[in-house]
């Protein structure tokens, strides 16, 4: 009878853990050594971004290596063009999907990602960084 119940409760957990992954499946991305990828170096620093903007081109895997370099920042961006429904399909599809990613002053952080859509991506900080703060922002934008 202990061994059923065991048995029974290992598969339901099971289920439960996969059901996720088998049902909604996510897309993935990684970045190998062999990939050819675009690799972009970013500065942070109050109040702005550089380079702006930010061209990248359509179906690219692209690398974003950001560095704060006076203090902690932050990176935010939407992963549908400006002016599309956001219910649409993602046009940046990210290996590390945030909300917010946290720039430590003198650390590079590294965002990777597909750019799927043609369009716009406006960025911004997301990490209060002073007076200048809401005007800390840029745009990606994905060419043909």
């Amino acid at each position: 009878m202990n061994k059923l119940v065991s048995r029974t409760l290992l598969s339901a957990l099971g289920a439960i853990v996969l059901w996720p992954a088998i049902f909604f499946p996510h897309p993935r991305l990684a970045l190998g050594a062999n990939d050819s990828g675009q690799v972009i170096e970013v500065t942070a620093q109050k109040y702005e971004y550089s380079p702006e903007p930010i061209h990248v081109k359509s179906g690219s895997k692209i690398q974003l290596k950001i560095t704060a370099v006076d203090h902690d920042h932050g990176f935010s961006i939407s992963t549908v063009p400006d002016g599309s429904n956001s219910n649409g399909s993602d046009g940046l599809v990210f290996a590390s999907a945030q909300e917010c990613w946290q720039l430590k002053k003198g650390e590079t952080t590294t965002i990777e990602f597909l750019a799927q859509t043609p369009g716009t991506y406006s960025f911004k900080c997301c990490h209060v960084c002073g007076l200048g703060h809401r005007g800390m922002k840029g745009q990606l934008v994905v060419d043909r």
